[in-house]
């Protein structure tokens, strides 16, 4: 059966919003947004303070899509006006860890003992701050400040050594504002 399907988005407020060909740009506090949202089914339009959203003679999938596109504005919405933070958390219990940031890289020191330091390109429009035994990944998009905190994580991974016995590595405790266990 084929509906059709409005939807309205919330603009808050300290927050700028332009539709231009199918690219969103978000400004607000922290800095500014790009993100490409096109789906020929379904149209965009601003008015006052809302994004509506609606799709003419659509189904399910239409309207999952329409959900989909209300969460990544979301994030586009908290990116520009708070930003986000991960923190991850340095673990060396057999051998010293030096960890620094040097030139947009990540080096990781010492690490299990190795004599060649590990390496990671930071990307951009993404701070990496170390403060003792955490480490601060701070950002306007969501998603480069959690494939960031991902790719810092996995540099210390080791396939094979159980986690629970050999925790030496970083690890990832708080992301946008969710801590995990």
């Amino acid at each position: 059966m084929k509906i059709d399907i409005d939807d309205i988005l919330e603009i808050p407020e300290g927050v700028d919003v332009k539709l231009n060909d199918d690219i969103f740009e978000v400004s607000g506090q922290k800095g500014t947004l790009k993100r490409m949202i096109k789906n020929p089914k379904i149209t965009f339009d601003i008015k006052e303070n809302q994004i509506i959203l609606s799709a003419k003679k659509s189904t399910k999938m239409g309207k999952k899509a329409i959900n989909t596109y209300k969460a990544h504005l979301k994030n586009l919405f908290t990116g520009a006006k708070e930003g986000y933070i991960y923190k991850l958390k340095i673990c060396a219990s057999h051998f010293p860890m030096n960890v620094s940031v040097e030139n947009n890289t990540l080096i990781i020191k010492n690490f299990i003992g190795e004599k060649t330091p590990r390496r990671l390109k930071l990307k951009e429009g993404v701070s990496v701050k170390v403060d003792g035994s955490e480490i601060l990944v701070e950002g306007v998009d969501k998603e480069l400040v959690g494939q960031t905190a991902a790719d810092i994580e996995n540099l210390t991974k080791r396939p094979g050594f159980d986690k629970r016995v050999f925790q030496d590595g970083i690890y990832i405790i708080e992301k946008a504002g969710k801590i995990i266990k």
